[in-house]
């Protein structure tokens, strides 16, 4: 229709205009410009459809008019999102430089209108304008870069809200996520009432003059709902936290329903209160799949903050009772306003932080955590050396006490736990199941406590393999990462010059000597640790800030040190926030509290 002329098909009468507006044709002669738009082909693929496959032979290079493609790995049935290509973006210059087959498959997001290069075109382009050829391995390097440093590329700016029944109040979390959107940016809400009757033009008009769009799906396989989830580069699967595990109908009618779920996320809407065992439940039904709690509108505000990748991840390290340390590092940030949207640790870190996962006070982490380790030692249960020199049970008993039966899927806020998988030798993260049993896992320190078994395979303490669990926040490309290192000072010193222990009947006098020696605990501690120095050197670097509070003085042991690690966690993070540069302080939040 007429009155809807979209800028796609102005592009398409006046190619000239497009090719002058992309930087990889910019300063091109006009001829030059011409020859190029008098062989450009143009092509529409509705959302879900397949640009092209890894394993091709690369043909052409792509300009995105309208829409968004993603870029795929892996196997047909299990691919795995690692970039959006956005309009305004090519794809596919890659395979024609390299002369290689492509190497990943490119799948339109939503429905999107191209520009086609020919390869022949393309050929005489690089061979006959060198600065042409220049723009585009700058281009090729600022991908890599760019995936290297964050993972997937850019991050989702359509949002298809899709309800699971007409029982869920989509309409009323829409108008909430909207106005969170719009803290962060130009946000604009479609419902079928207005967007129906339009063009693909029309719809890009609406996206290119916001930062972000929200659509707002019908329950039932609507000719509307089709094209909401064809239109989006993320889909919201919203569900009535208490009902019935049940289907989106509209994604069993799409042919690229397995594309959709890949970009899917789910979200449960709870009246009030947290419904306990509904995370476990509808997770079951939706394996893999990243999901959402939300009561209210604190919750929508992390979940917009999440979804546009300007969230904030806190890692916790692992390093027995200096992880202490990680309360006062909480205490801080939530007074300086840092609101913290996902967390992640290892070892004791991994306690502390489900402690935040959970939405414990800091009032409630010191009464309950000084209950577990401080009023008495959890460590004391020995038995005979065979598998561990404790048995484990006061450490499993107190973790239970503290955190009850409840599973990982139903904590509030998005939550795993490294340990370390012996069997496999790799580490593991657990984002599912019993959230007790994988803590147990996470400070089953080897030689100390005796290992989870599960499923065939043996789990120790995830210190052994990733003690500052970093590139596991980062692989989830939500934003801002904090990471807290309380492992990296000096574990203890020695002041004896020996090589073995004195005969038996001669131990009592030895240690009645004063020096300054390791006990079996510590040395085994510190060497199941060991291992991991380059992982936690390596997460240090990911992080967009480190926190490292003195802890010297604290033995991994000293469960005594309860208020002392404390302290200095909180006036460690309180410093370094006051010195942060102006960029990062305002990407926090810092004061926004």
């Amino acid at each position: 229709m007429e009155g809807d002329l979209g800028e796609t098909t102005v592009l398409r009468r006046n190619p000239l205009a497009l090719l002058d507006s992309l930087p990889l044709f910019r300063g091109l002669g006009l001829a030059a410009l011409a020859e190029i738009a008098a062989e450009l082909e143009w092509q529409s693929l509705p959302g879900g459809a397949t640009l092209f496959e890894a394993g091709e032979a690369p043909d052409a290079l792509y300009i995105v008019l309208a829409g968004c493609l993603g870029v795929y790995a892996g196997v047909r049935e299990q691919p795995t999102l690692l970039a959006r290509i956005p309009a305004g973006e090519t794809v596919g210059e890659m395979g024609l430089l390299s002369g290689h087959v492509r190497s990943a498959t490119v799948r339109a997001l939503r429905d999107t209108d191209l520009a086609r290069m020919p390869r022949p075109v393309f050929d005489r382009l690089v061979l006959s304008h060198p600065a042409a050829m220049l723009r585009v391995t700058q281009l090729i390097v600022q991908r890599l870069e760019t995936a290297a440093r964050r993972g997937t590329g850019t991050a989702p700016r359509t949002f298809t809200l899709l309800p699971q029944s007409g029982a869920v109040d989509a309409d009323g979390f829409a108008s909430e996520l909207v106005a969170a959107l719009a803290r962060l940016g130009r946000a604009e809400l479609v419902r079928s009432v207005r967007g129906a009757a339009h063009t693909s033009q029309w719809f890009h008009r609406v996206e290119s003059a916001n930062d972000f769009v929200v659509y707002l799906a019908e329950p039932g396989p609507t000719t509307w709902s089709k094209l909401c989830v064809r239109q989006a580069d993320s889909l919201l699967l919203l569900a009535h936290a208490p009902a019935p595990v049940g289907p989106w109908p509209v994604l069993d009618t799409l042919p690229a329903a397995r594309s959709a779920d890949a970009r899917a996320e789910l979200v449960l809407l709870h009246a009030g209160e947290l419904q306990g065992g509904a995370g476990k439940r509808w997770c079951a039904a939706l394996p893999g799949m990243a999901h959402h709690h939300v009561r209210g509108p604190d919750d929508i505000a992390r979940v917009a903050r999440l979804l546009t990748g300007r969230g904030i991840g806190l890692v916790l390290s692992g390093g027995g009772a200096r992880g202490f340390a990680h309360i006062g590092v909480v205490r801080a940030l939530r007074e300086a306003g840092v609101p913290i949207d996902s967390v992640g640790g290892t070892s004791m870190g991994a306690i502390m932080g489900a402690g935040v996962a959970a939405g414990w006070s800091v009032a409630e982490m010191i009464e309950r955590l000084r209950r577990s380790f401080v009023d008495t030692n959890p460590l004391n249960d020995y038995t005979l050396p065979v598998v561990s020199l404790v048995a484990g049970r006061k450490v499993s008993r107190l973790l239970r006490q503290a955190f009850g039966e409840v599973a990982i899927e139903d904590l509030p806020l998005p939550f795993y736990a490294i340990s370390a998988n012996l069997t496999t030798g790799r580490g593991a993260v657990h984002r599912r199941g019993e959230l007790w049993r994988w803590l147990r896992a996470s400070v089953a320190i080897p030689g100390v406590l005796p290992p989870v078994f599960d499923g065939g395979e043996v789990y120790v303490d995830g210190g052994a393999i990733n003690n500052l669990p970093v590139d596991v926040m980062r692989e989830m490309n939500r934003g801002i990462v904090i990471g807290v290192d309380v492992g990296s000072d000096t574990a203890f010193t020695a002041d004896i010059h020996e090589v073995d222990l004195p005969p038996l009947w001669r131990l009592f006098s030895w240690f009645r000597r004063h020096k300054r020696r390791p006990t079996i605990l510590q040395i085994l501690w510190r060497a199941g640790m060991i291992n991991s120095a380059a992982a936690t050197a390596a997460g240090r670097e990911q992080t967009d800030l480190l926190l490292q509070p003195p802890l010297a003085d604290v033995d991994l042991l000293g469960w005594h040190s309860f208020e002392h690690a404390i302290d200095a966690g909180y006036r460690h993070t309180r410093a370094r926030l006051e010195a942060l540069a102006a960029p990062l302080r305002e990407r926090l939040g810092v004061g926004a509290g």
